[in-house]
Order: C-alpha cells, then sequence, then structure tokens
C-alpha cells in the first residue's frame, strides 16, 4: 500500500482518509492463494456531498495496474441488497485481512445481518453456474465434433436465457427464438441462429438480454486454441471457485454469516486447483461431481431450511444509509 504503484489511494479526492474499508481480494482474501498470485484490493468509499446534493455521480474507482476496485458507499448497498458475491465478500475477511477501516467500515461490518436474505440463493446459484458453464464450454471445446459443440453453446444460451427470465419476473421472452441451422459461417457446420420480434420493450432490458447471450458465446470463444497447461489452471481455477462459492452460500443461509476466508476447507480447495480431479483427457473425474452434486444437494437444503428473510429489511437499510450519507454532508454521526 505504500508503494509508489498504489499512490491513487492517497491521493485521489475520492479516495484519501473517505475510504471506510480497504481489504484483500482474490485469492488472497479465500486463503487459495499460489506463488505468483496476483494481490487484488477491494474497498468502499464514502460519497462526495456533491453525489448527494449536488450533480456529480460516483458508482466505483478501478486501478488496472493494481487490481484494485473501490465502491462508492451508494452503489456497495445496492449490490449488497442483492448478495452480489463480489461485494459480500468484502464484509466476511478475518479482521487481519482489512487493510484500512475506519469506524463508518466497521459499522457497516456490524450491519452485514441486514443484507443477508434468501436472494443469496439466486446470487450464489447464479455465480456458481456460470463457472460450471466455463467448465463445460472448455470441455465441450476440447472433446466434441463442431456441431455438437454448437448444442452445446446453444444449451447454454438458453440456461442463460431462463436465469435472466427469473432475474426479471414477468419478463416476456417470447419474441426471441434460437435455433441451430447450417452454418452462413464458412468455418463452421452449423451455428446458432436467432429471430427476434419485440415491441414496446425496455431498451435497458434489451441491451441486458443481448449482453446476456454475448457473454456466453465470447466465454466459449476466449478459450481459443488451447495451451494445456495455461488451459487446465484456468479450469481448475474455476472449478475450485464454484465448490467455494457453494461453500460460502450454504454458510450464508445455515449460519447467516459471511466466511470469506476459506480456512478449514482449504485443503480440498487447492487440491482442486492442483487439479487432483482432472484426468488425463482434460474432463474431471467422477469423484469431482459427485462431490458438486453433494454440494448442489446442500445448497437445497440449506435454502428450504434457512431462517433468512426472502427480502432484506429496506426500512432499517434505509436507516443506515441515511445515517452514513449525513455524515457526508453534516459531519456528524
Amino acid at each position: 500500500m505504500k508503494t509508489k504503484e498504489y499512490d491513487f489511494l492517497r491521493t485521489n479526492e475520492r479516495l484519501g482518509d473517505r475510504i471506510m474499508l480497504l481489504g484483500l481480494g482474490g485469492s488472497y482474501s479465500y486463503g487459495t492463494n499460489r506463488e505468483g498470485s496476483d494481490i487484488d484490493f477491494r474497498g468502499v468509499t464514502l460519497q462526495l456531498p456533491s453525489d448527494l446534493i449536488g450533480m456529480t455521480t460516483f458508482e466505483q474507482y478501478e486501478d488496472e495496474g493494481t487490481d484494485t476496485v473501490i465502491y462508492g458507499f451508494n452503489k456497495l448497498i445496492r449490490l449488497l441488497l442483492e448478495c452480489n458475491p463480489n461485494t459480500c465478500e468484502m464484509l466476511g475477511l478475518d479482521e487481519d485481512q482489512y487493510l484500512i477501516k475506519t469506524r463508518l467500515g466497521q459499522e457497516l461490518i456490524d450491519q452485514t445481518p441486514l443484507f443477508l436474505s434468501k436472494r443469496a440463493i439466486k446470487s450464489f446459484g447464479g455465480y456458481a453456474d456460470m463457472q460450471l458453464r466455463r467448465l463445460q464450454n472448455a470441455i465441450a471445446r476440447d472433446t466434441l465434433p463442431q456441431e455438437e459443440r454448437e448444442k452445446h453453446i446453444y444449451k447454454s444460451v438458453m440456461h442463460a436465457l431462463e436465469d435472466f427470465n427469473l432475474r426479471h419476473a414477468g419478463t416476456d421472452l417470447d419474441g426471441i427464438r434460437l435455433y441451430v441451422d447450417k452454418a452462413v459461417n464458412p468455418e463452421l457446420e452449423t451455428e446458432i441462429f436467432v429471430d427476434a420480434n419485440y415491441k414496446h420493450y425496455p431498451l435497458r432490458d434489451y441491451s441486458e438480454l443481448w449482453g446476456t447471450m454475448r457473454t456466453v458465446v465470447r466465454d466459449y470463444e476466449r478459450i481459443g486454441k488451447r495451451n494445456k497447461k495455461k488451459d487446465d489452471n484456468h479450469l481448475n481455477k474455476h472449478a475450485m471457485h464454484l465448490i467455494r462459492l457453494f461453500m460460502m452460500a450454504i454458510d450464508i443461509l445455515e449460519k447467516g454469516e459471511i466466511r470469506t476466508h476459506r480456512k478449514d476447507d482449504l485443503p480440498l480447495l487447492l487440491s482442486i486447483r492442483r487439479g487432483d480431479f482432472m484426468q488425463e483427457d482434460g474432463t474431471y473425474s467422477k469423484a469431482f461431481y459427485e462431490m458438486l452434486e453433494e454440494y448442489e444437494r446442500k445448497l437445497d437444503e440449506a435454502a428450504a431450511k434457512t431462517k433468512l428473510p426472502d427480502q432484506p429489511d429496506l426500512e432499517k437499510v434505509e436507516k443506515f444509509v441515511e445515517g452514513v450519507n449525513r455524515y457526508v454532508i453534516t459531519g456528524e454521526i
């Protein structure tokens, strides 16, 4: 933090002594880091008065050179209300994993129960599904003929559309039809086509709809020409995060707590990352899928028995947010 490359933490007007929390992110926060792992910082900073009563806006600050992301307080709250895994993790670090923690930062941590609800089932489940899809796509690319691969991508896109529909309850997706047919692209034998017919459809939803499908295809194509050692490392990392997400979701639903540092689970997580469950042909062993099935069962059971509310108590959240933002304006707690 004290090196020149992190000067922005001290000199940027939105950061400096406005930072409420700053902690480790990524593999160092989970305890799954290895030699050469990137060091990520994640944090939250107070809004400026002009964001609240003036004409400026602020969502987040990113520094790609140091893998640092610092959210504006108001955006962080919105993400926490959705049980967004990347932001929930910030509230579940061990004490020595925080680099900055002010009085208001501690208060935010203390308010963690306000943000935990059954929304975690879909949010963590959605992230886990994304990791699983990446695994399946990569394996399919290596082991299936092109026609079968295209069918696999089609299924992945349709699954993503189902998730989109769940997140936008009441959204009418009847205006879109996807199907596999003889390719127009001369480099393919078959490819996915789309017929779309929408009227009076909200632009923002439309943009997210296409973004959802584009992300699936882009993730698949990113695999590119296979560098076996490099790609296997990436796949094992996805497999590890898949299981880790289930672990964290089960903790939230069963215990009502966020536990980011998985010190008790490290032997298993690190064995997955080492590739102990990957076979010579680049696929995963039966033991891995049995373990995955068991975690899916545990998540379903935890979801059925959880005492968490369906939705966060927005009145209490509003009171907390108003108190913090009132401090920004008046300087009074």
